[in-house]
């Protein structure tokens, strides 16, 4: 008898087992996955996933023939640099190359390569590469990246969606807007019309925006008309998307590369007119943290069978401005009729075949928890003009009051030494001090929304502390249910500690966390990354 062949049927049999087994492991891996913001992503290898400044494009895949999303965005040398050491913020932005990923549920992603080299874009010299996208030439059969690059746009070109991009040509704007550079700009593709635009400020001050629709001209790629759509305060991070028949156009503030609120308009037709008339509004739950301490980046939509959700993509520029972990905080956006709003989630989970989208066990609930949203010292006599902490409240019962009189007022927040950015995160922390006896409460209510709620349950309230001794009364506090939980930190911690307040229980869907501080002249307490999460 052949042993050997007797046993193949089964052998057979258990290599199909094993590999239905190890499928469905890696589709419930898969299914459990959140989009889990203030990180650095990674791909399904566990590659670093290099993509600021891009965007996210439906296309086919060029093997399979299926749909897929497929993500660009650029490859900066500082960004594996802040990666590997985010205690030090760099001031340039070298360009490595225009890096490609590709999914099918927006969570999972594969590393498809570099698709634009340093090489092919330093042909004319070296220069800034910037914001881009990538629209479908139909008529060409060509895939055109619309690239920032030195003064001009670039347009490069490839026959697949992954593969190599080229150079094709070089657009001098001036003709169309009066300088030969954009401000901003990113792609955007009507999916009902399959059209394509570029979406751009003036190149300079960026107080005026413009659609362009991509299309060919004279047997080339080009831009074949121009529509200004707003004129007013200077934006950047330009970016669209459409959602039941509206357009929203959708900027940042001119804050370099730090955070913004995300502003919006709203029009029926992509060419507008666009409401209201030069005057951008705040997207409402974009407020407390500055979008989750991001700029406008661009949108992804989600038709699913069972609903459509849009997700704000924010650029977080951290490598260049120091403001937490992460280059890429995604949110979804919920809707109240043609008013969106902005749900700040630290970890969710985006179902991309329904639609639906749902936040995770062990999100993070306090806004603004590492102090990064605001840019300068606060109180700031400099745009943004502020007195208070972006998120948070700073009542003072007894000392200096809070004031732009920068020789008497105390200092809201604290700019962290390289060596404390080993240990907390970010450039600045919550500054607890004063030259006199003082008495102070930093509060920040967090509440259900129409959109998320706070469940009830147990929660742990957690921060990094660091402080001198000098305090009759330092305490982390929560109130819920009109119950006071209560962690006292007087004694002196001279480095930074970690410290939790356990077992808070929540009712009503609202609470109320903070610190309360009773201090002597000079007395000094620091404050950061604080985090409250469901443990039950």
């Amino acid at each position: 008898m052949n042993t050997t062949k007797s046993l193949r049927p089964f052998l057979l049999f258990l290599s199909l087992l094993s590999y239905f087994y190890f499928e469905t492991i890696n589709s419930i891996r898969a299914q459990t996955r959140y989009i889990k913001n203030d990180s650095f992503w990674k791909t399904t290898d566990g590659k670093a996933i290099n993509s600021q400044g891009g965007g996210v494009f439906k296309f086919k895949d060029p093997k399979s023939g299926t749909s897929k999303y497929f993500w660009y965005g650029v490859h900066y040398d500082e960004a594996d640099l802040y990666r590997n050491d985010p205690s030090v913020t760099y001031p340039n932005a070298t360009f490595e190359s225009v890096s490609c990923y590709s999914s099918t549920d927006l969570i999972n992603w594969k590393d498809e390569g570099d698709v634009l080299s340093k090489t092919e874009t330093n042909k004319n010299g070296k220069t800034w590469v910037g914001r881009l996208g990538v629209a479908y030439i139909q008529q060409l059969k060509k895939y055109a990246m619309f690239v920032q690059h030195g003064n001009q746009v670039l347009i490069t070109i490839s026959d697949t969606p992954n593969g190599q991009f080229t150079w094709y040509q070089k657009i001098n704007m001036e003709p169309l807007i009066g300088t030969t550079n954009t401000g901003d700009q990113t792609v955007f593709t009507d999916e009902d019309t399959k059209k394509s635009y570029l979406i751009y400020s003036y190149g300079r001050g960026r107080n005026k925006i413009y659609v362009s629709e991509i299309g060919v001209k004279d047997g080339k790629i080009a831009l074949l008309d121009c529509t200004e759509i707003f004129k007013g305060e200077s934006r950047e991070g330009n970016c669209m998307f459409k959602y039941k028949g509206k357009y929203y156009m959708y900027a940042s503030n001119i804050y370099g590369w730090d955070s913004s609120l995300a502003y919006y308009l709203v029009a029926d037709d992509v060419k507008g007119p666009y409401l209201p008339i030069n005057k951008m509004l705040v997207t409402d739950g974009s407020v407390d943290d500055y979008a989750h301490v991001s700029q406008t980046g661009f949108f992804i939509n989600v038709k699913g069978t069972k609903t459509e959700t849009v997700i704000f993509c924010g650029d977080r520029w951290s490598d260049f401005a120091g403001n937490g972990l992460g280059y890429n905080q995604w949110c979804p956006l919920s809707f109240d009729g043609d008013i969106p709003y902005f749900n700040s989630l630290n970890t969710w989970k985006i179902d991309a075949k329904t639609g639906n989208w749902t936040v995770a066990k062990d999100n993070d609930f306090v806004k603004n928890g590492s102090f990064e949203a605001d840019r300068k010292r606060i109180p700031s006599i400099v745009k943004p003009v502020q007195t208070q902490l972006t998120g948070w409240f700073t009542e003072i019962i007894e000392g200096n009051k809070i004031s732009l009189d920068s020789l008497n007022s105390p200092n809201l927040n604290h700019f962290n030494t390289a060596t404390e950015r080993k240990i907390v995160i970010g450039e600045k922390s919550l500054n607890i001090s004063d030259k006199i006896n003082f008495k102070r409460k930093i509060s920040q209510i967090i509440a259900s929304t129409k959109y998320v709620q706070l469940a009830d349950g147990i929660y742990n309230l957690s921060a990094k502390v660091k402080n001198d001794g000098n305090f009759n009364n330092l305490e982390m506090f929560a109130l819920s249910g009109g119950k006071k939980f209560t962690h006292h930190l007087e004694k002196a911690n001279e480095n930074w500690k970690h410290v939790v307040l356990k077992g808070i229980k929540i009712s009503d869907g609202k609470i109320e966390i903070g610190f309360l501080a009773e201090g002597k002249p000079n007395a000094i307490c620091l404050i950061d990354d604080v985090s409250l999460v469901k443990i039950r």
